[in-house]
């Protein structure tokens, strides 16, 4: 089975508890990486600390931690821990979600199956309190041309599933700087370069949510910076006019709406 390492970006405010069940669905893997870059986005608390020097001493070859001195964002966090990363093949993982134990495995057997691959994704399920409480899933398109075509309005990858190629990504001028759309600039730039996608037709990870999701993606702040981010992605050409104004009106309509009713809309519509 093929080398691969796994990024992760850590912060300040990441809860203890959720980093390290994270950690240990990496590690309770059917096939568990030889790397685990983990990016420290700026100094993080003494109770992270002790999370992560207690797996980094029962193993210490396995990790490589990249501190920064202060804190950058997601998006230059992994901009960086993407040029720490020795192998190939790439898994991307947050520190607040939990991944199946064969995710691995089969992102790693569509690989070695087509050697064209550049990214692998696939769909993924919500959950507020334990992964065994689904209370939304978001599934996105499985075949290349047709995540491009979703590309245009939303994101054809589930950033936190994915497993790409380092090449690939360095190719398309790594990570950057995106008001709320590091991951989205990404795929955009990945496919304007060439890259060949695809999404496996399972859930291979679960994501931890909460009722303070949907407040974050609510309000003309937040529609503000969603608007700065997409007009980046309409100025790389992917996009044409009536794809951006398109995602900027649907935004408009969430933004406003009271938290309540986002929250309804992002899990019985957005995410199902």
């Amino acid at each position: 089975m093929e080398k691969f390492s796994v990024l992760m970006s850590l912060y300040a405010k990441e809860k203890p508890q959720y980093f390290d069940e994270s950690i240990k669905s990496v590690l309770s893997n059917s096939v568990i990486p030889d790397e685990i870059v983990i990016v420290l986005d700026g100094p993080i608390t003494d109770e992270l600390s002790r999370v992560l020097d207690k797996y980094v001493s029962d193993r210490p070859n396995l990790y490589n931690i990249v501190p920064l001195e202060v804190n950058q964002g997601l998006g230059l966090a992994l901009r960086e821990g993407i040029l720490h990363c020795k192998n190939e093949l790439i898994a991307r993982m947050d520190t607040d979600d939990v991944c199946r134990q064969d995710r691995f495995e089969l992102q790693l057997k569509e690989f070695k199956e087509n050697p064209c691959l550049d990214i692998c994704g696939s769909h993924i399920a919500e959950f507020e309190e334990s992964p065994d409480k689904i209370v939304a899933k978001r599934m996105v398109p499985l075949e290349n041309e047709s995540i491009r075509k979703y590309q245009r309005k939303r994101d054809g990858f589930n950033h936190v599933s994915v497993m790409f190629k380092k090449t690939a990504v360095l190719k398309a001028g790594n990570y950057q700087q995106c008001m709320l759309m590091e991951d989205t600039l990404l795929w955009v730039n990945m496919f304007k370069s060439g890259a060949i996608g695809m999404n496996i037709d399972d859930f291979l990870v679960f994501v931890r949510i909460g009722k303070d999701m949907y407040e974050r993606r609510g309000g003309l702040e937040y529609f503000r910076k969603y608007k700065q981010g997409r007009k980046r992605i309409y100025k790389t050409g992917f996009i044409n006019w009536w794809d951006y104004h398109y995602s900027l009106f649907v935004q408009l309509i969430v933004s406003i709406l009271p938290n309540s009713i986002r929250g309804l809309i992002f899990k019985r519509f957005l995410h199902r």
